[in-house]
């Protein structure tokens, strides 16, 4: 029962899907982080729910069906991990010591760095989204679904490595998100499910190669190693920087991953690495 409670509190913290109420307890919260990932299936079918509506159904262009599908991850998350990505940027550009970072990690005003860094995300996240929906357009209307789903292995994944970073890596403060869900975390327990939901990615990718998609095992790899790459940097910024992690610097890695592997997936397809069936 207390893994179900654990389901509820992970959807109900980390997107505005609707959920109901329930007391959150150490027990209720020690698996907390082994759900974080279905949050970005739901996340992944919204977005590609959406893409075959506006591509295939409305005939939309990729510009107006990339802007609203950037959308989509904020809507679903109700912006929660885009804070965090801010709050980081302007405590790593004050430039300031350990205290003065962790202090500004708190305050609930923006910096100029942050509503520049934002402007800059979007602007390359838009302009990778774009490339990848107009990539997609070429490809025959049965063979996109697998091309609509690639977000989806994103979002997954990256969540996956968030939440083991959240019950392995040490903790910045005695007291906040990543502390309170770390410190109630069953550790090994977590860290072998998040394991799991990676192994699932690539055995997901690996199935679909076998359907057909070309190069989906391929993406799966590739996309596994991209969002542990981010990891390596994220494990030592927030170290170096914060020593150890937050919820808002978690925020910011999957802020980072979500375009790194977004842009790992357009250059496969642009290099003809990948494709329909």
């Amino acid at each position: 029962m207390n893994g179900l409670y654990s389901c509820i509190i992970a959807v109900s913290m980390y997107s505005k899907i609707p959920m109901p109420n329930v007391e959150w307890t150490g027990e209720r919260m020690r698996y907390v982080m082994c759900f974080f990932p279905l949050v970005g299936l739901a996340q992944g079918a919204v977005l590609g729910l959406w893409l075959h509506l506006a591509l295939d159904v409305l005939n939309l262009s990729a510009a107006v069906s990339a802007l609203v599908g950037a959308a989509v991850p904020l809507l679903v998350t109700g912006g929660i991990h885009m804070d965090g990505f801010l709050d980081t940027m302007d405590a790593v550009h004050s430039y300031g010591d350990r205290s003065r970072k962790l202090e500004i990690l708190k305050d609930p005003h923006l910096g100029a760095f942050a509503v520049i860094s934002f402007g800059v995300y979007m602007m390359l996240y838009l302009g990778v989204f774009h490339e990848y929906l107009s990539l997609v357009l070429r490809e025959e209307m049965g063979d996109r679904y697998f091309l609509y789903a690639v977000p989806c292995l994103v979002f997954v994944m990256e969540r996956a490595f968030s939440g083991l970073s959240v019950v392995t890596f040490p903790q910045a403060k005695k007291q906040g998100l990543a502390a309170g869900f770390g410190g109630a975390a069953k550790k090994k327990t977590d860290s072998l499910v998040l394991l799991l939901w990676m192994l699932i990615c690539l055995v997901t990718g690996a199935a679909a190669a076998r359907m057909g998609c070309r190069g989906a095992g391929v993406l799966a790899v590739v996309l596994l190693m991209t969002h542990l790459a981010v990891f390596i940097w994220y494990y030592r910024m927030s170290v170096k920087q914060f020593g150890g992690v937050t919820g808002d610097l978690a925020g910011c890695f999957l802020q980072v991953c979500e375009l790194a592997g977004l842009t790992a997936a357009t250059v496969l397809f642009k290099a003809g690495l990948m494709g329909g069936m």
